[in-house]
Order: C-alpha cells, then sequence, then structure tokens
C-alpha cells in the first residue's frame, strides 16, 4: 500500500476485522543472558530453566515471545532439543511472534559464510517450533569500545561499506534466504539499523524494492534511527516511508536533546510515551497503512521487562483507539 501524505491522514478501514485484546504484542529478551548461572549455556541449561525464564515473562503480561539467537541459538539445536523447547512453551502457555538471528549479518566481513549457513539453519528452526516469521539485519557485533558504557550507540559502531559490490552480495544472499523461508512457511522481516545498508529510511526502501520478494517487509524499528548521536531526519519523515512496508515492528523510543549550533546531540532510553516517538499517531498510520504483524516490546536499562510490559499495555490501547 503507498504512504498516505502524513501521519495524520490515516485513518483505519471500518472492516479491518482487528481485536487489540489479542493483538499479538511479544516480550523482547534483551534483559536475558546467554549464561545461565553457573557459567552454562543457556542452550545446555535445559527445559527447567527455560520454563523458569519464560514464566518470568508471563508474569509481567506476556504470552508471546520472541526467541533472539543471543539467547536461544535455535540454529545450533538438534531436533530433540526445539522439540523439548517448543514443549515448554506448550506448557507455559506461550506462543513466538518471530525468531531473530541477532548481529549475524550475511556480509559479515570475518563470518558472513558461516552466518549465511547458520541463518539458513535458522530458518528451518523456526519453522518446526512453529514461528511465522524470522527478522534479520545487517549489523555486526558491538566494538569492545561499545560494550564498555552503558549506552552502546553513544560510540560509533561497524558500518556497511559503500561498496556496490558488496550491497547486491548482501540482496543476493537475502533473495535466497528468502526463497528458502517461502518454502518452509516462514516469512522475513529486514531490521532497519543504523550504519547498515538499511540505516536510514530511503536507503531501506530502496533495498526492500530492489530485493523485491513478497515474502519480505520492513522491521520498522524507529527508535534504531532517531537514537544516533548526530542530525537525524525527523521521525515522522522515517515512520511514513517505513510502516507502509512492516511486518513486525520492535517498538521502542528515546529521549532526545539536541544543540546544533555547538553540534552537540544526545539520547536515553524513555518508555514509550515519554521518548521523542509519537506512538499514537505512528501506530494509528502503520495499522491504516496495512501493518498486521506483530509487535515486539523492548526497553534499555533498568528494570527492562518492567518497562516493556507497561509498554506493551499502553501499545494496547493505542491499538484499541486506532480501530474505534
Amino acid at each position: 500500500m503507498a504512504a498516505l501524505a502524513t501521519l495524520d491522514d490515516a485513518v483505519v478501514p471500518a472492516d479491518a476485522g482487528l481485536d487489540a485484546a489479542t493483538w499479538p504484542i511479544g516480550a523482547a529478551m534483551l534483559q536475558f543472558p546467554a549464561v545461565a548461572p553457573g557459567g552454562v549455556s543457556v542452550l545446555d541449561a535445559g527445559p527447567s530453566y527455560w520454563r523458569r525464564q519464560l514464566r518470568r515473562i508471563q508474569r509481567e503480561g506476556f504470552d508471546v515471545v520472541e526467541v533472539p539467537s543471543n539467547w536461544m541459538p535455535l540454529a545450533d539445536m538438534d531436533s530433540a532439543a526445539r522439540k523439548a523447547f517448543a514443549e515448554v512453551l506448550a506448557d507455559v502457555g506461550m506462543s513466538v511472534c518471530a525468531t531473530s538471528m541477532v548481529r549475524m549479518s550475511v556480509i559479515d566481513p570475518r563470518h558472513a559464510d558461516d552466518n549465511l549457513a547458520a541463518t539458513h539453519r535458522g530458518i528451518d528452526a523456526a519453522a518446526e517450533i512453529g514461528a511465522p516469521l524470522i527478522c534479520l539485519g545487517l549489523h555486526e557485533p558491538l566494538l569492545p569500545a561499545q560494550t564498555a558504557i552503558p549506552w552502546f550507540w553513544t560510540v560509533p559502531g561497524p558500518v556497511n561499506p559503500p561498496s556496490p559490490e558488496l550491497r547486491r552480495s548482501a540482496l543476493r544472499r537475502f533473495r535466497e534466504l528468502a526463497d528458502h523461508a517461502a518454502s518452509v512457511g516462514v516469512a522475513i522481516s529486514l531490521e532497519v539499523y543504523e550504519g547498515t545498508y538499511l540505516g536510514d529510511a530511503d536507503a531501506s526502501v530502496a533495498f526492500l524494492d530492489e530485493l523485491g520478494h513478497d515474502n519480505v517487509g520492513l522491521n520498522p524499528d524507529l527508535g534504531n534511527l532517531i537514537r544516533a548521536q548526530e542530525p537525524i531526519e525527523p521521525w515522522e519523515a522515517i515512520a511514513v516511508k517505513l510502516l507502509p512496508l512492516a511486518n513486525y515492528w520492535h517498538v521502542k523510543n528515546y529521549a532526545r536533546s539536541e544543540n546544533p549550533l555547538t553540534g552537540t546531540y544526545f539520547s536515553t532510553p524513555a518508555t514509550l510515551p515519554a521518548g521523542l516517538i509519537d506512538y499514537r499517531k505512528a501506530v494509528r498510520f502503520a495499522i491504516a497503512s496495512g501493518f498486521r504483524g506483530a509487535f515486539l516490546a523492548e526497553n534499555y536499562g533498568g528494570d527492562g521487562l518492567g518497562v516493556s510490559a507497561d509498554n506493551a499495555r499502553y501499545l494496547r490501547r493505542l491499538i484499541a483507539d486506532a480501530v474505534e
């Protein structure tokens, strides 16, 4: 569907058939480490540990979760382990809105081929546990200087080089993955992320258009673009371009302070209603533009899970407001 002129033009169809109470809003696993107490991996910690972690999410009101590779490496599990994980999900009454391959770029300068192979395995794993979608991106692992500070985005990270050949390689590999995903009934969402070929609104739209695969949409994570410690495009302009192409949506917000006269720019995590992005406008516009995917509530810092749960409740009010 073509983008509307402005966010304020959004009109949700009366026959959209939406239900704010049951719209999938998943919990992110940002606050859950990949290593269990005692130093064993989450994978090796086994079903009893997985169940305890998922119960923590459930107690905050979530019945949907995204399973990221940096918490539960589904691509590295055998079928028996994936079956055990699916049984735990069923036992606690949770479903999976998506899986994700985190910082496993298929054009990574050191691990591109390994990441491509792992993503193919991840697609099969997503299908095996019943996930309808897998989220992919072109962002690379954080640098040591980024992991040494509270807010990693305040230090420049890896950047996709301005190489037409490398960009074409990314497109070829995503088409290969999209064909595979379509064959097993899994959709792909590409996450917009600073410093990549999906690093701003126009570049993301062009990349998706050139990719040209019906099984692929965008994850328009607006927060990834507005947190940059530099001048940014107005968030409304970003939203108008990206939201009509969304099939999955990571939602988080940032407060932002700017002084262009001195060239200083700061951003810090904020709750959905308190940050720069007006999600009341954005959600209504997205739904009016055809978005019917899952939301994923994220937050960095503090009790991120608790903030995400508050954000999820806020989102349900926004959805209800949009469809009434």
